[in-house]
């Protein structure tokens, strides 16, 4: 009986704190980028969402990956581009990035992508703002922040429309945005800029490419932003810019950590929450443990080229097949495309693969994987050494960040031969010292007080308890180029020094002719008494 009663107590307190966490949680708006961004954004939401907290999330009706929640609230909109476009648009990226174009018609290909990105999320983003009903919605659901990935505009308006609060969560933003408009120092002499694919230790040359691309970052963002700058202005009534409206974020969730990034400058509303992607290892089903325990002594190597790409030119496959079967190790594939003629009995084609539950194997000895934040994180977290097929993106830069650690080889996805990826997974497999420098980085990177997500939670909760985080913001924000950089302060000393100089030079002839004077006067005297 005592046991019972004991029972009941326990579940009649379990269900009051339940209840008393739903009354304290707050209303959440967010909005959310497509493809890879949602994946992590989302294991945010929904453990809000399990800390009682009411999460909106406004979406497009036509996504990749952003499906409806049984964790929280999704409001569709309609947009002017079908599904079917946006699953062959993100398709189309991965195929050109097999494609081995000249340079010329590869940079014509990008600004052309640009171009139709802009336009495609452009016009997603007025549809949205110019919903009447959705908008009222917004409006009338009184929520304490906004939840965003700022890298395409739309939430920044939404923010100051609504005069929210708000939280960025992103990977970074094109033209290092992020750090101008957080007011952050980013020297060019040994911060590398995207897509310059260098590490912090440049050559005179790699600073010199690096100033360019820096001097060259204004025009490309301008171009890039100037629809969303446009919108923003016409729906705000008044001229705003882009990087005021990102200046109004108050704080900064990025998924960044210093064992991965190069050491930094950081602003006090910058937080780094790297690897918020690795979860704890759960139990494989029993086709997969299946497939590693017959892998023996040998193990296995994960392959996976992220959310975005699982098919790939058939040359390409047959050179991939032709190198994976030169190991011992049982590879897992994901792969949905035609499978190769040469394909080896060690290589398992699967249309999915639970990545981090098989990186955490103690029998997977390799990772090959596109370079993708994401994958790095998890073959950081779990200590696999990586073999990087770099696509398209920042995957290059982050590719460039594993091999410069000596975690990792990469291999160029055009160039590359069946020798090549041979060669590659046999060094980072058999060379211990890939291990060990992986296995380093593992360790420094999970011993933190606490772990990305619970960080990037309290934040939010943070500042949806404070309305913000004002005391974070530097008084840079309210300075002007000019004063910003001391160029009032150094045109008032160099004023006053040059009127001093001016001033004693001035008294200085005034003393010498006096002088001079006096003696012209004293020597006439003298000859007209000689007289």
């Amino acid at each position: 009986m005592a046991v019972m009663w004991r029972y009941q107590i326990y579940a009649a307190l379990v269900l009051f704190l339940s209840y008393w966490s739903l009354a304290e949680g707050g209303k959440l708006l967010v909005v959310p980028q497509d493809g890879s961004h949602w994946l992590s954004m989302r294991e945010v939401l929904e453990k809000l969402w399990e800390r009682g907290h009411k999460v909106i999330a406004v979406i497009p009706d036509a996504t990749l990956l952003m499906k409806s929640s049984q964790s929280f609230t999704i409001k569709t909109y309609s947009v002017p581009y079908t599904q079917e476009f946006v699953e062959r648009y993100y398709n189309s990226i991965g195929e050109k990035s097999f494609e081995n174009t000249p340079f010329l018609e590869k940079y014509t290909f990008l600004l052309s992508n640009m171009t139709e990105l802009a336009n495609m999320f452009s016009s997603s983003c007025r549809h949205l703002l110019y919903n009447e009903e959705l908008m009222k919605y917004l409006q009338d659901s009184k929520f304490d922040a906004i939840m965003m990935d700022p890298v395409l505009p739309c939430g920044p308006i939404i923010a100051e429309y609504l005069s929210l609060p708000s939280v960025y969560f992103m990977r970074g933003l094109p033209c290092t945005l992020d750090y101008k408009a957080t007011q952050c120092p980013s020297p060019v002499s040994y911060v590398p800029r995207t897509f310059m694919s260098s590490s912090d230790h440049m050559t005179f040359m790699e600073r010199v490419n690096n100033l360019l691309i820096g001097f060259s970052e204004h025009l490309l963002c301008y171009l890039f932003y100037l629809k969303y700058e446009n919108l923003a202005s016409e729906f705000l009534h008044r001229e705003v810019t882009i990087l005021e409206l990102f200046s109004k974020a108050s704080i900064w969730l990025m998924r960044y950590d210093f064992v991965f990034e190069y050491p930094r400058p950081v602003m006090p509303n910058m937080v780094y929450v790297g690897g918020i992607n690795c979860k704890q290892k759960q139990p494989l089903s029993k086709e997969f443990e299946a497939i590693v325990n017959a892998s023996g002594e040998h193990g296995i190597v994960v392959f996976s080229l992220g959310s975005m790409v699982s098919e790939i030119p058939m040359k390409k496959a047959r050179e991939i097949a032709d190198a994976l079967g030169s190991i011992p190790q049982t590879v897992l594939w994901r792969y949905t495309g035609e499978v190769p003629p040469n394909l080896p009995n060690n290589v398992k084609l699967l249309k999915w693969l639970p990545q981090n539950d098989l990186l955490a194997h103690p029998k997977t000895r390799a990772f090959i994987t596109h370079g993708g934040s994401h994958g790095v994180y998890e073959g950081i977290c779990n200590a696999v050494p990586m073999v990087l097929m770099p696509l398209f993106g920042d995957q290059m830069d982050n590719a460039k960040r594993v091999e410069s650690r000596g975690a990792g080889l990469t291999l160029n996805i055009l160039e590359m031969t069946s020798n090549d990826i041979s060669t590659a997974l046999k060094a980072v497999i058999n060379d211990k010292k890939y291990k060990e420098n992986i296995k380093r980085l593992s360790d420094l990177h999970l011993d933190r007080p606490i772990h990305p997500l619970d960080l990037a939670v309290h934040w939010v909760e943070f500042v949806m308890r404070h309305k913000g985080a004002p005391h974070l913001r530097p008084a840079a924000h309210d300075l002007n180029w000019f004063q910003y950089h001391s160029l009032d302060v150094i045109a008032f000393l160099l004023t006053v020094v040059f009127l001093s100089l001016f001033i004693s030079l001035k008294c200085c002839l005034f003393c010498c002719r006096r002088c001079c004077s006096k003696k012209g006067r004293t020597r006439k005297s003298a000859k007209s008494k000689s007289q």
